[in-house]
């Protein structure tokens, strides 16, 4: 076949730089019909951009390929569109953050407590904010964690009959509950007791949540197993425990791992149970067992609550999103790490 024929059956094709040259032709129009039009919002602006890159590149795309290569290339662009509405919400939230909360963010600020200082004044800090949050997302993780595990092994290793099938779709339900309704539930038990607010009962409420995280984290985990290794393990006449121990597990304690940091990283953000069971407290409290404590979703909340939207509250506010993002982000690294580190290695 000869060359020309080759070329003639590919068919006229656009160039590769068409897709760059189309949105910023979208985005120009759509600055233009955006301040003929009197409209004063960017993402307004952002959305007729989109429409008229979508259209255009049907349009051009057809006139210049056909149809077929058209949808194609809508399809394309629909996803790039999905993207980019996906990411510059997040962008913008990041950048906004850093901006506002660097203001009032150094050493002094992490290392001192409110104190007795008012909100309306300048200085305190977030240490007092950082210890209850470390604790309490510490003890949930602890009573979760095991029992996420273990509820996991049993699904996908013994569970067979209805009480396997009651315990998927009590998880299940378990996964869209509400925070305060996990807050509501402990509060109800110690109203029963008497007890006054302490972190240890925000971290039950914490469990609460995270528990069908890792229960659903760790069950697709343990079925990427290969039967294999199981069938082999126990061919060799080691018991199902054993098996399971020393086969199952380290073949998927990556992304368990992994499961349980990204659920950590779920409930430190959590506000509601905190404040109905911890109650805040601006000072240095150490002991979750006993007393009022804080935490950072909660102490952003109540800044941001006496702040009126400006002043020193304010300020302290955005500092401590700052550093309640830069935690869940290192949680997210380290999950990314023990992933990769614990993940099977393939020979040559």
């Amino acid at each position: 076949m000869s060359t020309a024929t080759v070329s003639t059956l590919k068919g006229a094709r656009l160039p590769k730089w068409s897709p760059y040259a189309i949105a910023g032709g979208s985005v120009g129009l759509a600055i233009a019909i955006g301040l003929g039009a009197g409209l004063d919002s960017h993402v307004q602006w952002g959305l007729i951009a989109a429409i008229l890159f979508v259209v255009g590149t049907y349009g051009i795309a057809a006139r210049v390929e056909g149809k077929r290569q058209a949808k194609d290339r809508i399809a394309t662009s629909l996803v790039w569109v999905a993207f980019l509405l996906a990411v510059v919400p997040l962008v913008s939230l990041v950048w906004v953050t850093v901006v506002r909360g660097v203001k009032v963010l150094d050493l002094y600020f992490l290392t001192h407590s409110m104190g007795v200082v008012a909100d309306t004044e300048p200085g305190g800090g977030i240490y007092h904010a950082i210890i209850g949050s470390l604790e309490q997302v510490g003890l949930a993780t602890l009573i979760a964690a095991p029992v996420g595990v273990l509820t996991a092994i049993y699904l996908v290793e013994y569970g067979r009959g209805k009480l396997s099938k009651a315990i998927t779709f009590f998880v299940d339900v378990m996964t869209g509950i509400p925070s305060i309704v996990a807050g509501l539930f402990i509060l109800s038990l110690m109203l029963q007791f008497d007890m006054q607010p302490f972190g240890f009962a925000g971290s039950l409420a914490l469990a609460i949540l995270m528990m069908p995280v890792v229960v659903r984290s760790t069950e697709e985990m343990l079925k990427l197993v290969p039967n294999e290794l199981r069938e082999a393990s126990l061919a060799l006449g080691v018991p199902k425990w054993r098996t399971i121990l020393k086969v199952v597990l380290p073949t998927s304690i990556g992304g368990i791992t992994t499961g349980i940091m990204l659920a950590v990283a779920r409930i430190a953000g959590e506000t509601a149970p905190v404040l109905l069971l911890v109650f805040g407290n601006p000072f240095i409290n150490t002991n979750p067992f006993e007393g009022a404590q804080s935490s950072l979703p909660l102490y952003i909340y109540q800044q941001y609550a006496n702040s009126a939207g400006s002043g020193a509250a304010y300020d302290r506010a955005w500092a401590a999103s700052l550093t309640l993002i830069a935690f869940v982000m290192i949680l997210n690294l380290v999950a990314r790490g023990i992933a990769r580190w614990k993940a099977p290695k393939t020979g040559r």
